[in-house]
């Protein structure tokens, strides 16, 4: 396996977890499992993707930029987060922020997948691929 299949495989789980998160309503025990879940899995991949996928990126300068975005919008992320947390979960506004929270996710994965990943595609040798994927993994494994 390696880098860009062992990331697009967590962001097919990111999808369904956003799925799951804005199909619920009120305080109910299904919508606090969803969203803990979901937080978590966008914040042990944010971790993992920066350590072993943008870091040796953000030195090649045809990627710096693109590693740069990339980690702008987990921040980016990781203030909905915050704001989803400070947000009581029968309000309205609780579904509102994580259905925006989910279209950023969305809006990120689409540029890994459809730009990032080809760009990134030629800065690493086969075999960087398939180590940073060993990497990448560990990283995950070692927070699931």
């Amino acid at each position: 396996m390696n880098i860009f299949e062992a990331i697009r495989k967590d962001h097919d789980i990111q999808r369904e977890l956003c799925k799951q998160v804005t199909t619920t309503s009120g305080d109910t025990s299904e919508r606090k499992q969803y969203w803990k879940n979901l937080k978590h899995e966008l914040q042990i991949h944010a971790n993992a993707e920066e350590r072993a996928f943008y870091s040796p990126l953000i030195d090649n300068d045809m990627m710096q930029e693109h590693a740069r975005h990339g980690i702008a919008e987990h921040h980016e992320m990781d203030e909905l987060i915050e704001k989803i947390d400070d947000t009581d979960m029968d309000s309205p506004a609780w579904l509102t922020y994580a259905k925006q929270l989910c279209d950023k996710v969305e809006h990120h994965l689409e540029d890994e997948e459809h730009s990032f990943f080809q760009l990134a595609g030629k800065v690493f040798t086969e075999s960087q691929k398939t180590e940073l994927a060993q990497e990448y993994q560990k990283e995950m494994k070692k927070n699931r």
